[in-house]
């Protein structure tokens, strides 16, 4: 054989391995919210996809958006994890969306809170960040003195007290703390929605926008208000005396969750996946980054962010938690009495 011929068919061989290599380049397709994509590119997709010798996809959008496509594609699924809340991870489980993760593959999942752990209670979800909503409130004012959720109704806070709409997780907090703070039942919540229609004439407004609250403490139309602990930050830039405040009911957490999707083709990458984000270095990096709070209990953030988080004795230990399956087999109610007793 000439050399010649020898190169070409040494060529054509690696040629034929490339080819090869590249064929079996396995692709994770990840349904999540699309925030943050940069510190998350960065954090988890970029190491994991060395790590897994794979491609992460994203397909984002809100997240009822993001399951109706799943509910859709169910005979052919092209996604293989999708991150969502837990009442919506609940709702397209009880769709027949979701199938069971192996936790003998998760092995950071002992790391994991353990109301993160199974959130579902039926081994389809892990919880991978969480926040809390409590009430911030300003410390010149009567709101100072606030101890409980039903301080919202005191009439010296007429004109200041800022509620989130229903329409949104602060809302649905908010509303399920007051329930409770009055001593209703926290399923049908007519209690607390009657409270809140009963408070018209304290509130300034119902929130539909991080930013709308945050120009209204800003500009000193709010005293008050349930606030998400990730938007804590930006409330302390409006150069306002503020505080956090921790009701004595105590304050709602909410997690995000991730599940497998029934009939992924990369069942083993979505568990991997899972452990990977689970893990104290990832889950440590991005709370540095303050892009989530931590759901593994061992990750301590650096002290200039761990303000910004849902981190710590005091916060953990004074969450409470709704039931996801309660908020799913209740929500629409409590939408139909806001606006009846609230909106109208």
């Amino acid at each position: 054989m000439n050399k010649s011929v020898a190169s070409f068919l040494s060529l054509l061989t690696l040629s034929c391995a490339v080819t090869t290599a590249s064929a079996q380049t396995r692709t994770l397709v990840l349904s999540t919210y699309g925030f943050n994509n940069a510190i998350f590119k960065k954090i988890v997709y970029d190491p994991f996809a060395v790590k897994c010798g794979c491609k992460v996809v994203l397909e984002t959008g809100n997240a009822a958006d993001r399951i109706a496509k799943l509910e859709a594609r169910r005979n052919n699924p092209n996604v293989d994890l999708v991150q969502v809340t837990d009442f919506l991870a609940l709702e397209a489980s009880a769709k027949g969306l979701l199938q069971t993760i192996d936790y003998k593959k998760i092995k950071n999942i002992d790391q994991v809170y353990d109301f993160g752990k199974d959130p579902l209670r039926n081994q389809e979800a892990v919880s991978y960040t969480l926040y809390s909503v409590g009430l911030v409130v300003r410390t010149d004012k009567p709101t100072d003195s606030i101890t409980s959720w039903k301080d919202l109704a005191r009439p010296d806070l007429k004109g200041h007290v800022m509620l989130a709409n229903i329409t949104g997780n602060q809302g649905l907090a908010q509303v399920f703390m007051i329930d409770k703070a009055w001593g209703g039942l926290n399923t049908d919540m007519s209690m607390g929605i009657s409270k809140i229609g009963e408070m018209k004439s304290n509130v300034v407004t119902y929130y539909a926008q991080t930013a709308q609250m945050t120009a209204l403490f800003a500009q000193d139309e709010a005293w008050v208000a349930p606030v998400g602990r990730f938007g804590w930050l930006n409330l302390k830039k409006t150069g306002k005396p503020l505080r956090w405040l921790v009701p004595k009911e105590g304050q709602v957490g909410m997690m995000n969750t991730m599940s497998i999707v029934k009939g992924s083709k990369n069942t083993d990458l979505a568990h991997e996946l899972i452990d990977f984000w689970l893990s104290k270095d990832v889950q440590t990096a991005l709370a540095n980054e303050m892009a989530d709070s931590p759901i593994n209990r061992n990750v301590k953030p650096n002290p200039e962010v761990q303000e910004a988080l849902t981190w710590g004795k005091s916060q953990i230990e004074n969450l409470v938690f709704m039931k996801p399956d309660m908020v799913l087999r209740e929500r629409a109610g409590w939408v139909t009495q806001w606006n009846r007793m609230v909106a109208k």
